[in-house]
């Protein structure tokens, strides 16, 4: 493991935020949509003390609730659940068939060269430094994420960007936006410690989910605005 990498271990040391009670954004008998918050992860990880995750909580009121997706721990945002075995297998094959809707908001150091682009960049595991996760061009998976610039801060020299992920890598916007030389502030894996240490949290809000209901067909729309 490379020193810097090293360095960053006692950050990732996994304490569960507080459990306030669920922030529900839509429920009804075949889905149910929440606000992850940041810190919290999506499902339990090894290990007794990464048992706490917001599946957890969730399955404590809602325990047909299954999950269909993920977020990153440090990712806050829309996180659609099934509610019952057939509703996560329609909803699995619409995200599997890409029919879902994801777009996430960001805060990135600098600003890129373009106000709109692609990030077209196959994406591995890290083994020797994991979590981390690093472009790989030969091993990698095909990975693409839509980029959007909606504004710039001179003063602190950041972007605020609109992020289409077409895939789904493990943190593959986190891994992107590296790459494209502008990292997400508050980044302890893939940014500076002095990037790290702008934010108290990672600047990366999952803020726009439309999808067809699995049950009435339907088509659904949330926004939840980002707390950055």
């Amino acid at each position: 493991m490379s020193p810097s990498s090293a360095s960053l271990l006692p950050a990732l040391a996994y304490t569960a935020p507080p459990d306030g009670g669920l922030d529900i954004v839509y429920l009804d008998a075949a889905v149910l949509l929440v606000n992850k918050p940041t810190g919290l992860l999506s499902v339990p990880g090894r290990g007794e003390e990464k048992q706490d995750c917001l599946f957890r909580r969730i399955q404590s009121s809602y325990p047909e609730a299954l999950i269909v997706h993920r977020l990153d721990m440090h990712t806050s945002g829309l996180l659609l659940l099934a509610r019952g075995k057939e509703m996560q297998r329609r909803l699995s094959s619409a995200f599997a068939t890409r029919q879902v809707e994801k777009r996430y908001l960001a805060v990135v150091a600098g600003r890129p060269p373009s106000t709109c682009g692609e990030i077209d960049l196959p994406v591995a595991a890290d083994w020797p430094n994991r979590p981390r996760q690093k472009v790989d061009r030969q091993a990698g998976k095909p990975s693409l994420t839509r980029y959007r610039v909606l504004s710039h801060d001179p003063a602190g020299n950041t972007s605020r960007l609109a992020l289409w992920p077409e895939t789904g890598r493990t943190h593959q916007l986190r891994v992107h936006l590296q790459a494209l030389g502008h990292p997400i502030v508050g980044d302890v894996l893939y940014g500076s410690a002095a990037l790290a240490d702008k934010a108290e949290r990672l600047l990366l809000h999952a803020d726009h989910l439309a999808f067809v209901h699995p049950a009435s067909g339907r088509a659904m729309c949330f926004s939840s605005p980002a707390p950055f």
